[in-house]
């Protein structure tokens, strides 16, 4: 084992493999194309198919006949000259896969025809041999392939019923012509790359289009135009497997256990295979997302950065200074910028490490195989004391932003109804106007503006978003998505503040999810939500309110409206879960293209967040006010107790199983304390007979003053409460309700000092009943003297001051 030099000591980070969100399918990426029956038939063979290509006596498609046979020739009989099996061999060979630069080589410049026509012939016969399957082009090749229409042309000669087929199940799906056109030519690039029909497209080929495009230079750009909408077209005519999108087939779901320890590059096998079977022993009893933790945690931050300061470390058992090497590695955090700041997460690092050397000890006791790695913990108890007080901390820090933002939250309520209102009727007001119309709205001037894109053929049937151009600053504004995030941000607000449930939650509510319920007391019908289990797996049903009610009705209504009278049915990815689950008519759904999607936990968040920018809220150091999902929930919980609901309510309707996990969301306000207390006073005194709270007469009142003079004893006060009688016959030295005043010491000394000699006294004369008695009272004296002296060290004579503050209310 070598020793890393303490220069450096520093953290290790593992491996970013493990961070990759998407399956990469670089293995379907240049594989053997197909060997199709035509690539050994001859050049005469392969001109008389030709006719066999649609209705090609009376087809206007391809131009004059005799020039298209004879640029099919010239390829034919140039491709001939090169080595090969076949003609794909041989097209491959020659290099003419790559892209279309070739074709110049075969212009005459002083030919009869034009360059013009001598391209347009030699185009007009490479379609021709491409339709008729004779060799099969490459994904850069059609990428650089500009010749017109050939995927019209594929669609109209290969299996044209098959594509009308996919072309009307694309309509379905999307409105927008010109994202059925991009599925159609990329459901053509793969029938002419593959050299099979429509109904023979497989999963596979489709994810390696998705790679090729990802390597391409447009990757940059964003997404792959069409192929999404192609995999829905294409399910109802080829077997794609079981994802319904490529989205779910891309996906990683819950990988293995093997493959997430691998990620960490482990060089220690034997150490390896023990994490391995640690894992697979506790991955039952976790969620996917608390198991990929501990991943992360034994086999990341613990063992492979060990490895990393330690190479051939090969024991669990660890020396001490490498222990205490690690340990002070992960206390400091460096940021982006370079800086360091200390860990706050420091001690819940060290737990599962220190449960994972616990876990075996115990399990050695019934299976041999962990003997052998039954070590001492690296992590001492001592490591981990200070757990409580870190969770203490972090549950005040969470009620002082409860007590930040719970006042300012009908402020941030009002700015996102303003807000939502303002944008609808702003898309009215642009949605009336033509382009370059000038209308004016809320004192600003605007023009309707079309995008250039769509001033194209290309997208000349497509719809395009209402844009328009503010006549002050130039601006662009996209005012359609402008009131789209200005509705979700509304909505999102409002139901996490009357429902308090969980972000995953709030994008889990479905149009099945909302029951009625029966009072049997009243038979009254109240309407109620249910929340399918998110973190803890249990059900539960919340009351709609009336605001919520009209909150959901609204957003039911605007799904209706835009996908013809119907809520649509949307799958789920559960990014935590790495799942999909079945297709609801979920309510938090939004149109991406010409899909249906829940939108993510950090769309949500940013919808919040521009709400919140349009507004000034600060904190008490001046501050900008962030609000998280999570912060209205918390909110929600602390005014809920506050407004009187039993926090045991409470904890059912946050769907919480340990009461303290409820309280230690609600926040107390100094304000709420001052009059609970005084509610309680107020309510032990209505208990208590009214006699009691009487004016006391003139006797009743000396007899009170007379006891407190009666407590008045040699060495200090009597504790006794008012009205009772002394239970210990007077012997003040021994009683516990003795109260000494500090100018007693002297005489206190003085007793002591009586009593040992009086014991000293009855020994002498034999007085062994005195003598025990005797010890009593000195036993209780020293005690007295003991708790005196004490009291004078914690609390001196003179008075000190404890800066306690003055509460105040905050400012409005």
């Amino acid at each position: 084992m070598t020793a890393t030099p303490p220069a450096q000591q520093q953290r290790f980070r593992p491996s970013s493999r493990r961070q990759s969100v998407s399956k990469q399918h670089d293995h379907l990426v240049g594989a053997q194309a197909a060997v199709t029956a035509r690539e050994t038939l001859s050049t005469s063979s392969v001109l008389e198919l030709f006719p066999t290509l649609g209705n090609w006596p009376q087809s206007a498609l391809f131009g004059h006949r005799a020039g298209h046979v004879h640029g099919a020739r010239t390829i034919l009989e140039w491709l001939e000259g090169h080595p090969g099996h076949g003609w794909q061999d041989r097209w491959l060979v020659s290099g003419a896969d790559r892209n279309l630069d070739w074709i110049d080589s075969f212009i005459v410049e002083d030919c009869s025809r034009s360059r013009t026509t001598q391209r347009a012939e030699l185009t007009a016969g490479l379609t021709s041999l491409l339709l008729c399957r004779i060799f099969l082009p490459s994904y850069d090749f059609l990428a650089s392939y500009k010749a017109y229409k050939l995927y019209a042309y594929t669609r109209q000669v290969l299996r044209p019923e098959l594509f009308a087929r996919i072309e009307a199940s694309a309509q379905q799906l999307e409105g927008q012509p010109r994202s059925v056109r991009d599925a159609l030519a990329v459901i053509s690039k793969l029938v002419l790359h593959t050299g099979r029909d429509a109904d023979a497209i497989t999963a596979d080929d489709l994810l390696a289009y998705r790679t090729w495009h990802l390597r391409g230079p447009k990757a940059v750009e964003g997404g792959t135009p069409g192929l999404s909408l192609a995999w829905a077209a294409l399910r109802g005519v080829a077997d794609l497997g079981e994802h319904s999108t490529i989205k779910e087939a891309v996906r990683f779901g819950q990988r293995p256990t093997t493959e997430l320890v691998d990620a960490y590059n482990i060089g220690c096998k034997p150490i390896r295979d023990l994490l391995v079977r640690y894992l697979d022993e506790r991955r039952p009893c976790l969620d996917y997302s608390s198991f990929t933790g501990l991943v992360g945690a034994l086999a990341g931050t613990f063992w492979a950065d060990i490895e990393h300061h330690h190479p051939g470390i090969d024991s669990l058992h660890l020396p001490e200074q490498v222990a205490e090497g690690w340990k002070s590695r992960p206390r400091t955090v460096v940021g982006r910028d370079g800086t360091t700041r200390p860990r706050g997460d420091y001690i819940q690092l060290l737990m599962p490490i220190r449960g994972f050397y616990r876990d075996i000890q115990e399990w050695a006791h019934d299976d041999p195989y962990w003997v052998q790695w039954s070590a001492p913990s690296p992590v001492r108890k001592r490591d981990t004391a200070g757990a409580q007080k870190a969770k203490r901390k972090t549950t005040a820090a969470m009620h002082q932003r409860v007590r930040e933002r719970l006042p300012h939250l009908p402020v941030l309520v009002d700015a996102a109804e303003r807000h939502k209102a303002e944008q609808a009727a702003f898309l009215a007001a642009a949605e009336q106007a033509a382009v370059g119309q000038t209308f004016s709205h809320a004192g600003q001037d605007y023009c309707p503006t079309r995008p250039q894109a769509y001033q194209t053929s290309y997208y000349r049937d497509c719809v395009p978003p209402v844009q328009v151009e503010d006549l002050t600053t130039g601006e662009i504004i996209d005012v359609g998505r402008r009131e789209h995030e200005a509705f979700w941000a509304w909505a999102s607000i409002e139901v996490l503040r009357h429902t308090g449930i969980r972000i995953e939650e709030l994008l889990e509510i479905t149009h099945l999810g909302l029951v009625s319920y029966k009072l049997p007391d009243t038979g009254e019908i109240v309407p109620m939500s249910r929340i399918v289990p998110s973190k803890g797996n249990e059900e539960r049903l919340l009351l709609v309110g009336p605001e919520l009610a009209s909150v959901l009705a609204t957003v039911i209504t605007r799904l209706r409206n835009e996908n013809g009278g119907t809520v649509p049915l949307t799958t789920r990815y559960d990014p935590h879960e790495r799942v999909t689950g079945p297709a609801l008519p979920h309510l938090f759904q939004h149109r991406r293209g010409w899909r249906w999607e829940v939108p993510s936990q950090a769309t949500i968040q940013k919808w919040v967040t521009q709400t919140l920018s349009r507004v000034d809220l600060t904190d008490a150091a001046g501050q900008p006010l962030r609000y998280t999902a999570h912060d209205f929930r918390r909110i929600f919980a602390s005014d809920a107790v506050a407004s009187g609901l039993p926090v045991h309510i409470v904890a059912r309707l946050l769907g919480h199983k340990n009461l303290n996990t409820s309280q230690a969301y609600i926040a107390v306000f100094a304000e709420d304390l001052v009059r609970a207390y005084r509610t309680f006073l107020d309510n032990r005194r209505s208990l208590r007979p009214e006699a009691e709270y009487r004016e006391p007469t003139e006797q009743e009142w000396r007899e009170f003053q007379a006891h407190f003079q009666a407590r008045k004893l040699e060495l200090g006060e009597c504790g006794r409460p008012y009205g009772s009688t002394c239970k210990h016959e007077h012997s003040c030295l021994r009683c516990p309700s003795l109260r000494l005043m500090p100018t007693a010491r002297p005489r206190l000394v003085e007793i002591i000092a009586n009593l040992r000699d009086r014991i000293s006294e009855a020994k002498l004369n034999g007085w062994s009943g005195e003598v025990e008695g005797l010890k009593v009272s000195l036993e209780a004296a020293s005690r007295k003297l003991v708790s005196l002296d004490r009291a004078h060290d914690r609390h001196p004579s003179s008075p000190v001051n404890l800066g306690m503050p003055v509460i105040t209310d905050p400012p409005p």
